[in-house]
């Protein structure tokens, strides 16, 4: 039962979080706000929708034992499966979006947990459904597939759960498998308690005031202006967590070991086997993607070159990374912003703008910071019936311009699939979730460049997209092969220490950096870095962010160039939810993720960016 339980219980929310920590609360107008209302006109309604699905949870009990009796059976069973699953969702939205909207609210949070406890009934009432569709047996499914019509919205779920069967346990081997993630999920939980609330992170005067320098005011003084600051933050944050290393060391030690067990455990070959057969995704999509990051290094090196160049730094350092290349202080309303989105996606079609327009005239999207309000920017597009909804935190700048391009991509990413898909395969996974966000991106990138009017503007947009670039694909690349690297150890009876954590994240690091070319310093103190990093604690998920960025690259510049076919086969992707396996969603849109053509496209792309900036450059000398 592990995939159905998985997909129910899985968030639907895809989350920006690069510019909250500057938002700045100001008056919020009704307009600017999301219209909850649309889901669920009061709290009792929902409460009533609620008491509803627990009631109709009984019908579950009904289908057990009698999914293998006739292809109407089956049909019948999982359409009130489904029917209890999407209402679920709406329940859940309702109750985790008005949360977010004020954080302070205890009814909010209560009815948040209260939703929480319903998806844990219901996918305890569902739990029998994969075994027992595993014991029909593969053939007889076929059959009923064949004879019933109701039955073709469940196809790729059907043809998931077989593909899944070898390495599908008895139903003992399930239970004792789901008994054990309450220790393998440990470690992660372990590392968040004790970096968010015990580790006592020390205390730094920057500019004249004392701050507690933990990740979040890491994250944010880092870019600092003055150099020596940077270095004092760097020196200071992470000495700190060097004094730690052996404790976090022994965390991660063990959340890898569990990753492990459980690919042991259902029969795979290697823990990243395991973690990319969920969604059927070749291996070699993650092995191509860090190949071809790794022979491409010199683009990257060259762009280190750029930085120094254009902040007037001799002797780059690893600190040196963060600050922006050119500062940019143009005031961008959301009024602009969002007329920006509608031109920049213009060549999407009336479709794709008309549906934006909608979805700004008619209060889908809560805008600004607020007291309570949840910080950063997230889409949920969950609410199959109805529409998307947009949190954001809009600060009136470049960055928030860029945010909004983003979150609305996922809207309409989401949208499109449920208009065109049964609910069953309106979902789509964090594999393809990043695709249209990103695309969204590489077009307002165009806009703004075709329509800049100084060299001074040019030098801002260009230099935000090799910034996006470096944070988005080449780092979460560095950080896949740090991944594969320690799963890859513990698989071949190493343990993994502080020591040995520090050794290789440092070897990657200086690698990825030119160190030992002359092109970026890097002090082996920082080589501790890995322990700052909590998404080594999620089983091979930020390669994601890389292949997501590479095929919107190798999409966008085909639609943007007019490549016949291209849009058609774009928005055909969006359209698809996931009503096929990813990876094949995309190779019928043009991409081949295991091939090493988007990489190299993305890497081509850079290259021509800094083509751009460097004419710049050259015309001040």
């Amino acid at each position: 039962m592990h995939s159905l339980k998985k997909s129910l219980l899985a968030s639907t929310i895809l989350a920006c979080v690069s510019f909250s920590a500057l938002a700045v609360e100001k008056a919020v107008d009704t307009k600017d706000t999301w219209n909850l209302n649309d889901i669920f006109a009061t709290p009792a309604l929902w409460q009533s929708a609620k008491q509803s699905v627990e009631a109709d949870m009984g019908k579950m009990t009904q289908c057990k034992g009698k999914l293998g009796d006739s292809a109407q059976t089956l049909a019948s069973c999982l359409e009130t499966y489904y029917n209890l699953r999407q209402r679920y969702t709406e329940i859940r939205s309702y109750a985790s979006m008005n949360a977010d909207g004020d954080l302070r609210n205890g009814k909010n949070t209560e009815r948040r947990q209260a939703a929480s406890l319903l998806g844990t009934k219901l996918s305890q009432a569902s739990s029998f459904i994969n075994p027992e569709l595993l014991e029909v047996g593969e053939s007889k499914l076929k059959a009923f597939m064949a004879s019933e019509r109701r039955l073709n919205p469940f196809n790729q779920m059907i043809r998931n759960i077989n593909r899944e069967a070898p390495h599908t346990l008895s139903d003992e081997g399930e239970n004792i498998l789901a008994a054990a993630g309450n220790v393998t999920s440990g470690p992660a939980s372990i590392y968040s308690t004790f970096t968010n609330a015990d580790l006592p992170w020390p205390t730094l005067t920057i500019e004249g005031k004392d701050v507690r320098l933990d990740q979040s005011a890491f994250s944010k003084y880092r870019s600092n202006g003055d150099r020596k600051i940077r270095k004092q933050v760097f020196d200071t944050f992470f000495g700190q967590l060097n004094q730690y290393k052996r404790t976090i060391g022994a965390m991660l030690n063990s959340n890898v070991n569990g990753d492990y067990f459980n690919a042991q455990a259902r029969k795979y070959d290697s823990s990243l086997a395991a973690a990319v057969a969920s969604n059927n995704i070749p291996q070699g999509v993650y092995r191509a993607l860090v190949k071809t990051t790794s022979e491409n290094l010199p683009t990257f090196h060259r762009y280190l070159k750029l930085r120094g160049r254009m902040l007037e730094i001799d002797d780059l350092q690893y600190y040196d990374i963060y600050p922006p290349l050119v500062k940019g202080e143009k005031h961008f309303s959301i009024e602009k912003g969002k007329e920006l989105t509608l031109k920049s996606t213009r060549q999407l079609g009336e479709e794709y703008s008309a549906v934006l327009k909608k979805g700004f005239d008619e209060r889908w999207m809560d805008v600004y910071p607020s007291q309570g309000k949840r910080s950063g920017a997230y889409m949920n597009g969950s609410v199959y019936n109805k529409h998307p909804f947009v949190l954001m935190n809009y600060n009136d700048d470049y960055s928030s311009v860029s945010t909004l391009t983003h979150e609305w991509g996922h809207a309409l990413h989401s949208y499109l699939s449920s208009k065109n898909q049964p609910y069953a395969t309106a979902g789509y996974p964090i594999f393809l979730a990043e695709i249209a966000s990103t695309f969204n991106q590489s077009l307002l990138l165009d806009h703004m460049l075709k329509n800049s009017t100084s060299d001074e503007d040019k030098l801002f947009y260009l230099g935000s997209a090799l910034e996006e670039i470096r944070g988005t694909y080449i780092r979460q690349t560095m950080f896949a092969e740090f991944e594969l690297s320690i799963h890859e150890a513990v698989e071949n009876g190493k343990p993994l220490t502080g020591d040995s954590l520090n050794k290789m994240f440092l070897s990657l690091v200086r690698r990825y950096h030119g160190h030992d070319k002359g092109v970026m310093q890097v002090d082996e103190l920082y080589g501790v870095e890995w322990a700052y990093i909590p998404h080594f604690y999620y089983n091979f998920y930020v390669y994601q962010y890389a292949t997501s960025i590479a095929a919107a690259s190798l999409l966008a510049d085909e639609v943007m160039s007019k490549k016949p076919g291209a849009l058609d086969k774009y928005l055909g992707l969006l359209k698809a939810g996931g009503s096929d396996y990813a990876y094949e969603l995309l190779k019928d849109a043009g991409v081949d993720l295991a091939s090493a053509a988007p990489y190299e496209a993305t890497f081509k792309r850079m290259n021509h960016i800094m083509d751009e900036i460097e004419t710049i450059l050259d015309k001040r000398k």
